[in-house]
């Protein structure tokens, strides 16, 4: 018995709807099979984990379905941007206590929520599509200007901060305290143990601890702020101990180079904002003047003159 053309195409269409939900179900099945991201427990990374998860709010509604879309972008090979994001998290100090797979899911989630977003108020609105596009695209760079913007917070802090902890080092020392002591000291005595620099002078007391040397603690720590404050401090410290200096000595210069250094960073950024002023200024200038001779020119054109 033969089919008719009309019948073949039925049966070509349903035999398509088929093996298309069969593909929809087996990934969706393999999605579910997949185990979420392991989240991190231990170190530094696990308590800003800890620390993010007791604070509540948003992140604490979204960590789970962050920690299972992370299991999925576990077995994309990208080694390279997971190092240079892991890298990043490091210098924003492990921030929320994420992995890089699961800062790139935090990313997806985001994108995914204001595009929706974008399309309920197109709807409503009747605004242009095209508006979809920029709420995408917003929420996908949202979580890329908090993660730089925590770095540059952490790293204005430690240069502002700096100077003067080196100088409490070095007065401390003076009394008869060694290094490790001092440092001690200035975290005890700290008026915010929220303050980037002293969770930092904790990790490195907390390394010296766990038997790690004077110059790994110290490298670490240049590692996860490698500003050119930080790497001098810790090279002169470093230096100072293998060529036996006395090392209150080295870092009372040391934090008068850094005052120094942050004078001379403050005149060229006040020198950079005049020049910058001269064009928001000049424009405010024409705006007097044609606000002030608006009028006579208007009157003017009237009488035909």
């Amino acid at each position: 018995m033969l089919f008719k053309p009309s019948s073949l195409t039925v049966l070509i269409g349903i035999l398509s709807l088929g093996l298309f939900a069969i593909g929809v179900a087996s990934f969706v099945f393999v999605l579910a099979r997949n185990p979420p991201g392991v989240p991190p427990r231990l170190g530094a990374r696990g308590l800003r984990r800890a620390q993010a998860l007791k604070e509540g709010g948003l992140f604490a509604m979204i960590e789970p379905l962050m920690r299972v879309t992370a299991g999925w972008i576990s077995h994309l090979p990208m080694p390279d941007r997971r190092r240079s994001l892991d890298q990043q998290l490091v210098h924003a100090g492990d921030w929320l206590g994420l992995t890089a797979d699961e800062y790139i899911a935090l990313t997806l989630l985001a994108g995914a929520f204001f595009t929706v977003l974008g399309l309920s108020l197109i709807t409503a609105f009747e605004l242009p599509s095209v508006f979809a596009f920029f709420f995408a695209g917003l929420g996908l760079i949202m979580p890329y200007m908090r993660l730089t913007g925590e770095v540059a917070r952490r790293f204005k802090e430690v240069n502002r901060s700096l100077p003067t902890a080196i100088d409490l080092a070095a007065l401390c020392m003076g009394a008869g305290l060694d290094f490790p002591g001092a440092l001690r000291q200035f975290v005890d005595k700290a008026a915010s143990k929220q303050d980037t620099l002293v969770q930092e002078f904790g990790r490195i007391l907390q390394e010296l601890e766990l038997g790690r040397t004077r110059r790994q603690a110290l490298e670490n720590f240049a590692e996860r702020c490698p500003t050119d404050a930080v790497r001098d401090f810790v090279g002169a410290v470093v230096q100072a101990e293998e060529k036996g200096n006395p090392l209150a000595q080295v870092l009372r210069i040391q934090a008068g180079m850094l005052r120094m250094r942050r004078s001379i960073m403050a005149e060229e950024n006040a020198a950079k904002a005049a020049v910058m002023m001269m064009g928001p200024l000049m424009l405010i200038f024409c705006a007097i003047i044609i606000i002030l001779l608006g009028p006579f020119i208007v009157n003017s054109m009237g009488k035909g003159f």
